[in-house]
């Protein structure tokens, strides 16, 4: 079908409806707005409290080197995959319920690949040496260690960003042309410029709608790939319970699990904000429920592999390393880790409760709850209690590390919020051409 027909001939109510979230903002927005601001200012100014006195006022000392910061940077770039897996993936399969959470899905993985990007500087204490993790010119010939996940990490993260950052600018582009010609003053002349001149004729749409299907082709092995280089960060360790080949597959499942999950926290509150129903029905959210469902199989899955593989291993270690997340210090975060990621997503075999609104609104909270313990069960259990019973040791977290944490999470709701007034929060035109 000619794209330039659907331009001229699609209802304008489209348009009308969605553009209206861009509109004067409602009092319960500022509201949420203030709220996480003051958390993202809260966590700056413990970082700079860090900074000034030193790592020491973090939580994280022998044995357990790695604590909260490594484990916020696994948990957030996790939830940037499902933004790739929904937006690229399903455009390959041609799904159309993709078209209601696409562009909040991709905005969702920008903005937590920037929040995660922060905490390796964190877990850094001095910040201002972050360079050498770049493979930059020297004349002292001091290289990074190229056989050290961390500089594999800069590598992929690095490119996933860019990567996700274009697929998302490309895929607004004609929706900023419809804001063009909708509003005025400096906001139409910055979508103007943002619009690189979109007219929305036939030879526009053919060469976008190549370069959008190369850039999702393109995008989706890193999905695979970035996560799986993550987990190599544990895996190529010697460390009881981190090494192990089910980690790649293991995290890249838990990834798009909690991006989903993420995505239901933030769509369900948006739809009823902006009183976009009509976009997004109970049947997307079914729809993606399923792969909620899906995934957290997936995971449970895991879950029972690697009791497998320390049980039939023979390396006492191993063993005893997972007899100690079941039943050591940790068991409470282990049982909450269980619960929220395999039990209570069996409720959505149950068609009524999939298109239960509440019910999976909580059970998303829920389950990202159960992958951030996820990930601090697999990171400071095994650190904690490894080789050598006199190194044993238990870490709590220090309030600097929790208020930074949670000055993570007003970071990330904070741009989303800015996003929702800056940009159309559904794909105009795509939404146009189902119609």
């Amino acid at each position: 079908m000619d794209k330039g027909t659907i331009e001229t001939t699609a209802a304008p109510a489209i348009e009308t409806d969605v553009l209206a979230a861009m509109s004067r903002p409602s009092l319960p927005y500022l509201a949420a707005v203030a709220v996480c601001a003051l958390l993202f200012l809260g966590g700056l100014t413990l970082w700079g409290y860090q900074l000034a006195r030193g790592l020491g006022v973090a939580g994280i000392t022998h044995p357990v080197g790695w604590g909260v910061y490594i484990t916020n940077f696994v948990f957030w770039v996790g939830i940037a995959h499902s933004g790739t897996l929904i937006s690229a993936v399903l455009f390959l399969f041609r799904a159309r319920f993709r078209t209601s959470f696409n562009r909040s899905a991709e905005a969702m993985t920008v903005f937590a690949l920037m929040v995660a990007g922060l905490f390796p500087l964190i877990h850094l204490g001095r910040v201002y040496i972050f360079y050498y993790l770049l493979p930059y010119p020297s004349q002292r010939l001091i290289w990074p260690n190229f056989r050290s996940p961390l500089v594999w990490d800069v590598f992929a993260v690095t490119t996933y960003m860019i990567v996700s950052l274009v697929f998302f600018y490309v895929g607004m582009v004609p929706d900023l042309a419809i804001a063009r010609r909708r509003f005025a003053g400096i906001r139409k002349k910055i979508y103007s410029f943002f619009s690189l001149g979109w007219q929305g004729n036939q030879r526009q749409w053919r060469h976008y709608a190549q370069l959008y299907l190369f850039l999702a082709a393109f995008a989706t092995p890193l999905v695979a790939s970035v996560h799986s280089i993550v987990s190599w960060d544990f895996a190529v360790s010697i460390i009881p319970g981190w090494h192990t080949t089910i980690f790649a597959p293991y995290f890249v499942a838990g990834a798009i699990f909690s991006g989903t999950a993420m995505v239901i926290t933030l769509m369900v509150p948006m739809r009823r904000m902006l009183h976009l129903k009509h976009y997004i029905t109970d049947d997307h959210f079914e729809a993606i429920a399923k792969i909620l469902l899906f995934t957290s199989l997936i995971v449970t899955f895991a879950y029972i592999v690697e009791h497998g593989l320390s049980f039939y291993g023979h390396s006492p270690f191993e063993h005893d390393q997972y007899l100690y997340r079941v039943l050591g210090d940790y068991w409470v975060l282990f049982g909450i880790m269980i619960l929220c990621n395999s039990l209570l997503p069996l409720t959505l075999f149950v068609r009524r409760l999939r298109r239960n609104i509440v019910w999976l609104f909580v059970l998303s909270i829920l389950v990202n709850i159960g992958m951030w313990v996820e990930r601090f069960v697999i990171i400071v259990a095994s650190l904690a209690n490894d080789f050598d019973p006199y190194a044993w040791g238990i870490y709590r977290p220090s309030f600097v590390e929790i208020g930074i944490t949670a000055g993570s999470f007003g970071l990330f709701f904070l741009l989303f919020l800015l996003f929702v007034k800056l940009i159309p929060v559904l794909a105009i035109t795509e939404i146009k051409e189902h119609s």
